[in-house]
């Protein structure tokens, strides 16, 4: 795909929005289905789907893990594609799911850039934004650059470079909970280093960091705004970020 509006493909996928979009951050789904429906794809939403352990599971609690993978196995049993919007939960997945549902579910950027072959999703974005790569997405599902290669195909998009980019924000779920002081740490560290660009948004592919960098921004009135990966790349100049 290269300029324009993108070609279009014929593919049934389902969302997998995660427990944590549907709850807080009903916006990100909305733009995936805006961005994989405009990309020619049909997207479904099976309702049984819950939450997919991960929390259960870094918290010991591995029998209630194990039976929120089973019911997430159920409810995408029919699908032939599962795609969702956090690196963190397609990682729990992939590692430590139903190995049939893993081997059909993928990170929003890496369907993309994969299957789909495409960056220039046809987005419109004139902000001055910086990549957080997170852990979940550099480290285990190892996404590479494809967040950066969509996010350099947005037309009137600046991507200013994050210094000290693949260093934890310092929220890791339980982590932050349960090592306050080092998170609060760590976090400080990231948002020196965001405001070191200047930018007007900070996006990553999981809202988990984001709220986490996002809340920091907000009490230091910061003047930057976290905005999750989907919804910059779901926008365009005749349809706005949902």
């Amino acid at each position: 795909m290269s300029g324009g509006k993108p070609d279009t493909v014929e593919l049934r996928v389902s969302l997998f929005i995660t427990c944590f979009n549907d709850t807080l951050f009903p916006g990100t789904g909305r733009a995936v289905v805006k961005l994989l429906e405009r990309l020619g794809c049909e997207v479904d939403f099976p309702p049984d789907q819950t939450c997919c352990g991960q929390m259960h599971l870094n918290s010991g609690y591995r029998a209630e893990a194990a039976g929120l993978s089973e019911q997430l196995a159920r409810a995408f049993d029919g699908s032939d594609v599962v795609v969702s919007p956090s690196a963190s939960c397609v990682g729990m997945v992939r590692e430590h799911g139903d190995p049939a549902l893993a081997e059909r579910t993928w990170e929003l950027c890496e369907f993309l850039t994969g299957p789909l072959e495409a960056e220039d999703v046809g987005a419109y974005y004139p902000h001055r934004v910086t990549y957080h790569p997170t852990c979940h997405s550099l480290r285990g599902l190892r996404v590479g650059d494809a967040p950066l290669r969509l996010l350099r195909a947005v037309r009137g998009l600046d991507l200013l470079e994050l210094p000290e980019a693949e260093e934890c924000c310092g929220f890791g779920g339980t982590f932050a909970v349960k090592n306050p002081d080092v998170s609060t740490a760590m976090l400080s560290d990231k948002l020196r280093a965001v405001g070191d660009t200047r930018a007007e948004v900070v996006t990553a592919a999981d809202n988990s960091c984001l709220m986490h960098i996002g809340g920091g921004l907000r009490r230091g009135r910061a003047g930057t705004r976290a905005v999750h990966l989907a919804q910059i790349l779901a926008s365009t100049e005749d349809d706005p970020e949902p």
